[in-house]
């Protein structure tokens, strides 16, 4: 065998994506099944309260309408998941919740008809609004990702009371959808008291697992297939009511029954990132080294499901204080569950703690960059341990070289003033066991099977990478098969933790066909206990040009650029797409998106892509990311951090410092409209 070039590192074409080009990538609605039925989602048109009546004649009475499932006649689920027990009363909890479905053999006939259903309800008062003050606020018993709800260390009270230069600001972040092109949806089929799920999802294995345990069946005998997946950012994470719905729709008429969720009804159905309200302090001596951190946060959760997101959990280890607290409360209204958007937590945390620093940098008359190095921390401030590698400074350092920092001015061209800022941003490297089998072929060829997930980022080519160097042969020689439950458990696409489980799991099998095998299936629940316990996390940094127009407040971002350093970068290409994705919707989440609930009716007002805005090319000329060579022997075998969140993490933090610099404004309240900014910009050409 001669010499194989290695493929890590290698900027390698997404392996399905002449399939993609062609059309020939199957999704989960395009799937050809036999005498399939369609239903469409009835969704309540109150916040809460019970429905009284329901009137179907008119929608029954249409030609090809076959049922309507709704509470009354709907199978009883073995689910403890508040979200997911749909239909099992009559009580409504949230504008928009699912109701029922009309079932038709067709999709035009099914959404014909629903729209006839006719519900009487008995309606309740309800509350939809999140403030500071709420007297429902309650303390969780963990937050996402089972971190801790609170954390303390030393004396803050005291800390800050005797700091020499504080801050203490207040930030908000309204309610974000996710928004994937591709809606969430589903074919469920019934056959022989198995079911087969075509759905939309970030991890077939996790799906399988959640409808067997709902419907009280064994887990093999729900396969779920999860081929190619149209976007997702967190919200195919786990399973969404319309997926049960589907189920249920199926087992009721006992024919496959398709189900897409429409662009409206995503903002009710789908999950959204709580709105969140964020008080900051900090506390500095005059050289801007810092003696006391606090953050504490206010969000929502829905009356079925609590939710709280770990927004506070960065600031435990971002920066050197002795003394700190973080602190999370939730309150119950009435509206949907919040679920996963990229970067849970750390995204809208690092909004407010990024802002508050480059707040502290101006208090204390330093530069943000050197204000951040001043207060790196040698060890984890948190938990103590040491990091396996921490290289936010080169980060900091390369980026202000790169970026031409250090001749940064507030300026202006014409009617536009120019400013820049920055912001750092983090994430956490984890790993979690997933099962691969690999298998030679009698062709030379080899086959690997996992269930991972490709959401868009380029798994499928990463894994196929991966394996191509672990047996030392060309890519060609190797078929990578995702997206399929029978292929065992493995960690679904989702806290940026896909790549570093299932490569680790394919590396293990491809080493027993290098060892003499000729086909695998392993494990690597023991691999990761073994690892050591340090405080693993990728970081970045972030920098921002911004123009604003003073006569109209219009906000332009002519440039950006990160600087990551997440460990071995498997694929440049993929790799680089994944930063600037991230880096274009923390730009949206900073200028443009907002989801507007409006508290009479309880219901967000702007619910499709026509209202709800994300930024587009007008928005950002020219972005760039690229990253810094780190080895880091305690991650996994490849030495790879996730890339998939990070790169949305303090970018809306360096958008708003870099308005502050070129207006003087300070925005804490997230979109920076262009209205926040009117009234208080310079006018009549000065």
């Amino acid at each position: 065998m001669g010499v194989v070039s290695p493929a890590i590192g290698a900027p390698v074409d997404r392996i399905e994506g002449g399939d993609k080009v062609r059309g020939e990538a199957t999704y989960a609605y395009e799937y050809e099944v036999e005498r399939v039925a369609y239903a469409a989602i009835l969704q309540s048109t109150i916040a809460r309260g019970t429905v009284r009546s329901i009137d179907a004649a008119d929608a029954l009475a249409l030609p090809g309408v076959i049922a309507m499932l709704t509470h009354e006649n709907a199978p009883k689920l073995q689910t403890d998941d508040g979200e997911l027990s749909i239909l099992q009363s009559p009580a409504v909890a949230y504008r928009g919740q699912i109701a029922g479905a009309v079932i038709a053999d067709s999709e035009e006939a099914a959404r014909d008809a629903a729209r006839l259903v006719r519900f009487t309800y008995e309606e309740e008062k309800h509350d939809v609004e999140l403030r500071y003050d709420h007297p429902g606020l309650y303390k969780p018993d963990k937050i996402n990702a089972n971190f801790d709800t609170d954390s303390t260390a030393g004396d803050f009270d005291a800390a800050f009371g005797s700091a020499d230069v504080t801050v203490d600001e207040t930030y908000t972040t309204p309610a974000f959808h996710n928004n994937p092109i591709e809606p969430h949806a589903t074919i469920a089929v019934w056959e022989g008291g198995d079911l087969t799920l075509y759905d939309s999802n970030q991890g077939a294995y996790a799906v399988q697992q959640t409808v067997a345990g709902a419907f009280g069946m064994q887990p093999e005998r729900v396969r779920v297939i999860s081929r190619h997946v149209g976007g997702a950012f967190g919200s195919k994470g786990t399973p969404r009511p319309h997926l049960i719905l589907a189920v249920m729709a199926a087992q009721l008429v006992e024919r496959p029954v398709k189900l897409a969720v429409t662009r409206q009804q995503m903002f009710s159905l789908t999950g959204y990132r709580t709105p969140t309200i964020q008080r900051l302090r900090l506390g500095a001596g005059a050289d801007g080294r810092l003696t006391a951190i606090a953050h504490e946060v206010v969000e929502q959760c829905s009356t079925v499901k609590e939710f709280a997101e770990q927004t506070a959990v960065a600031t435990r280890m971002m920066y050197a204080a002795a003394n700190r607290r973080t602190t999370h409360r939730v309150v119950r209204l009435d509206v949907p569950t919040p679920a996963w958007m990229r970067a849970p937590g750390e995204c809208p945390g690092m909004y407010a703690l990024e802002s508050a620093m480059d707040e502290l940098a101006i208090a204390c008359k330093l530069d943000p960059i050197e204000l951040r190095v001043r207060n790196e921390p040698d060890v984890d401030p948190e938990t103590g341990q040491r990091f396996s590698s921490r290289n936010l400074v080169a980060c900091l350092r390369e980026g202000a070289e790169r970026f031409g920092w250090n001749a940064r001015e507030a300026g202006r061209d014409g009617r536009w003033l120019i400013g820049a800022g920055v912001a750092s941003s983090t994430y956490p490297a984890r790993l979690t066991p997933s099962t691969a089998h690999a298998r030679a072929e009698s062709d030379g060829t080899f086959t690997i099977r996992i269930t991972a997930s490709d959401i868009g980022t380029g798994a499928r080519t990463a894994l196929t990478q991966i394996a191509a160097d672990t047996l030392d042969v060309p890519l060609e020689r190797v078929h990578v098969e995702i997206g399929d439950s029978d292929f065992g458990q493995a960690m679904l696409a989702g806290g940026s933790i896909g790549t570093a489980s299932w490569g680790s799991a394919v590396v293990k099998a491809c080493r027993a066909l290098r060892a003499g095998q000729d086909e695998a299936t392993v494990d690597t629940s023991d691999d990761v206990n073994s690892y050591e316990p340090l405080a693993k996390h990728a970081f970045g940094a972030q920098f921002v040009e911004v123009n604003v127009n003073v006569d109209t407040g219009e906000i332009r971002v002519p440039r950006a650029l990160g600087v990551f350093a997440c460990g071995r970068i498997v694929n440049p290409k993929t790799a680089r797409s994944q930063f600037i994705g991230g880096m274009t919707m923390g730009i949206s989440m900073a200028l443009l998106e907002e989801s507007v609930i409006d508290p009479r009716f309880g219901d967000f007002v702007n619910h499709d892509l026509a209202s709800y805005h994300v930024a587009s090319c007008a928005d950002v000329r020219e972005i760039e990311a690229i990253w810094i060579d780190e080895e880091d022997p305690h991650l996994n075998p490849m030495g790879t951090k996730g890339i998939g969140e990070i790169g949305i993490v303090g970018t809306a933090a360096a958008v708003a410092n870099a308005v502050h610099h070129a207006t003087g404004i300070r925005i804490r309240d997230l979109p920076i409209r262009p209205d926040k900014l009117l009234s208080r910009l310079p006018s009549g050409g000065s």
